[in-house]
């Protein structure tokens, strides 16, 4: 069963694999450095479609940060 610990870290994972900061990431999502980080520590989870858009900029493929890939 995915939890949301499993979640956060594949997202860290993702970030810092793309080596962007979470200001970069927030300016192309339109978005709150602060909202990236509560994303990173589990306080809120991003919209739908704020999610499809961090995994484009990511370059991440949503099922595997979903841990649906298992």
């Amino acid at each position: 069963m995915t939890t949301l610990a499993q979640i956060q870290k594949r997202l860290a994972e993702a970030i810092k694999q793309s080596g962007l900061k979470q200001i970069e990431i927030a300016e192309r999502l339109g978005v709150k450095q602060s909202q990236i980080s509560c994303y990173l520590h589990g306080k809120k989870m991003p919209a739908l479609d704020t999610f499809s858009n961090l995994c484009k900029v990511l370059d991440m493929d949503a099922n595997y940060i979903l841990c649906l890939d298992q």
